[in-house]
């Protein structure tokens, strides 16, 4: 009934359609799946010759949301931490050196540590639920390491705490917090009452803070640019939870805490 449709779209002939590079969103594969068309989430790496595990139409082979089981000659298993490692015929064996010598990656028994944490149900689908390494995969598949954002952004006197968010999104977003002493400072020079509202709602702080994402931007590539912000009240600490005790970002549980903030920043 559907096929009309698809044939118009150019998919009426699709063998098999599959997907890779960042998480297809579920509803999105809902959507497919209702006009006829099966999209089958794959994942693998460079350093396994691309795809490790996939779903496929077979019945009992495909689950949604999962990102299938291991192909022949692939193994995989989770590190106490949930880390998935692969090991098989087709992960490499290194990383090659200028003086042309091999760095190895794998363990001595040849398992490969790919930096993405996941859980594999009891029928063997693997369904990756965090990235070990921090690095933002956006939709469409761009790797961008969080931490230049927001160092860049954070070059700016005023801005002493910063987030960037947008794995599995199509742009990146922040949640930035004042510089609790630059602050004070910056307003004092200007003459600015904060007195009520705070300065973090101060119409002229608001206005520098666009202006320091603004030339942050100007700086990034296209994909690492901030589209849109949110300046909250209050510093990050370890008291709080969100900064480890030597002051690390705990993003995590600041993704947690803020979860609507964010998923405001991506609402029309």
């Amino acid at each position: 009934m559907l096929t009309p449709l698809l044939a118009r779209l150019g998919l009426d002939r699709v063998v098999l359609a599959s997907s890779a590079s960042a998480p297809m969103p579920v509803d999105v594969l809902r959507f497919w799946a209702s006009l006829g068309l099966a999209v089958m989430d794959v994942w693998g790496l460079t350093e396994s010759v691309g795809v490790a595990t996939l779903n496929t139409p077979d019945v009992g082979r495909n689950r949604l949301g999962s990102v299938g089981r291991p192909i022949e000659g692939i193994q995989v298993r989770l590190a106490d931490d949930g880390e998935v490692h692969l090991r098989g015929r087709s992960v490499f064996e290194g990383y090659l050196q200028p003086d042309g010598t091999v760095s190895p990656a794998t363990d001595e028994e040849g398992w490969f540590a790919t930096g993405d944490v996941g859980r594999i149900d009891e029928d063997g689908f693997l369904w990756i639920t965090d990235r070990k390494k921090e690095i933002i995969v956006t939709s469409g598949g761009k790797n961008i390491p969080p931490v230049l954002v927001e160092n860049t952004l954070k070059e700016h006197p005023l801005v002493g705490q910063a987030l960037v968010h947008g794995d599995a999104r199509p742009y990146l977003v922040a949640l930035l917090v004042l510089d609790p002493e630059m602050t004070p400072l910056w307003a004092g020079e200007r003459g600015l009452d904060a007195d009520g509202a705070g300065l973090d709602a101060h119409p002229e702080v608001l206005a520098e803070i666009e202006r320091a994402v603004a030339a942050a931007n100007a700086r990034l590539s296209r994909p690492e640019q901030v589209k849109r912000y949110r300046l909250l009240a209050g510093e990050w600490g370890p008291g709080t939870g969100e900064l480890t005790p030597s002051l690390k970002l705990r993003r995590r549980v600041v993704e947690e805490r803020y979860a609507e903030e964010v998923a405001a920043l991506y609402r029309d």
